[in-house]
């Protein structure tokens, strides 16, 4: 198990800033993430009693379970009995069929989540591809577990425990991916924020809440996105539509809204 060095962490926050999700699975994303949204009391619950924030409890079950409240978070298995596979045999204490809850706080134990202190973007990152294993490294790819639904994977996949494929693609969407849309949503909250570039310089498009058809106030929509991407605590989806969210957050950086807002 590789440590979270500096360098680890400057790569799991390079990846996740560029991370942008493919148009074709953009529906399916949403759908996604309103799922892991309607289980918020329940994860909650669960984040109360682990310091695990709610969200990557959501997240990890969607990619485990299907969002199933019937499912262990360990492996999705049936909670009607104790895991059968990997890891197997959980909980070990209690008798099934168990609660959702309290299998939930058994998994976040066994993998050592529980009262953990840093939960930054990258410790979170490092956590999600620990959960589901460090395999893809040495194939040379970005865990799909992370990242697929976005340009950073495109195929290669284990279809069963040590059976790989380089041509299956991952019909699942990734971790990082979920975390992505949730914060630029702002469903969840990053302790942590990215670093701005030095001596950038905003750019100013006008208002809008539809996309520009002139391609040159398109292009620089996108630059403008991207470039308050780089603030802390700005997440925005490039889409090149500069509405309420754009416009807010060019206030945020400039003190002036874009051109346009009616707020201004």
């Amino acid at each position: 198990m590789p440590a979270l060095t500096p360098t680890l962490r400057y790569e799991y926050e390079d990846l996740f800033r560029t991370c942008q999700i493919k148009p074709t699975c953009a529906a399916e994303v949403e759908r996604t993430v309103n799922r892991i949204a309607s289980g918020q009391a329940r994860y909650n619950v669960v984040s109360a009693a682990t310091g695990v924030p709610w969200h990557f409890i959501g997240i990890i079950h969607s990619l485990e379970c299907d969002s199933s409240f019937k499912l262990h978070l360990h492996n999705g298995d049936p909670l009607t009995a104790r895991t059968v596979n990997v890891p197997k045999g959980r909980p070990k204490t209690g008798q099934p069929p168990f609660a959702w809850e309290d299998s939930a706080k058994d998994s976040l134990d066994y993998e050592g989540f529980s009262d953990q202190k840093d939960w930054s973007l990258a410790a979170m990152l490092y956590r999600f591809e620990a959960y589901n294993g460090w395999g893809y490294r040495g194939k040379g790819i970005n865990s799909p577990y992370l990242w697929s639904f976005s340009q950073h994977y495109t195929k290669g996949k284990y279809v069963s425990d040590g059976a790989w494929s380089a041509t299956a693609v991952s019909q699942q969407c990734g971790a990082a991916v979920l975390l992505r849309r949730m914060v630029e949503r702002g469903l969840a909250r990053l302790p942590d924020q990215p670093v701005p570039k030095p001596n950038a310089d905003p750019l100013v498009v006008p208002y809008s809440t539809s996309k520009p058809r002139d391609e040159k106030t398109l292009t620089r929509a996108f630059e403008l996105q991207r470039w308050l991407n780089t603030l802390p605590g700005v997440f925005l989806k490039v889409d090149g539509i500069c509405g309420d969210k754009t416009s807010e957050a060019y206030r945020q950086a400039t003190g002036s809204y874009l051109p346009g807002d009616p707020r201004a």
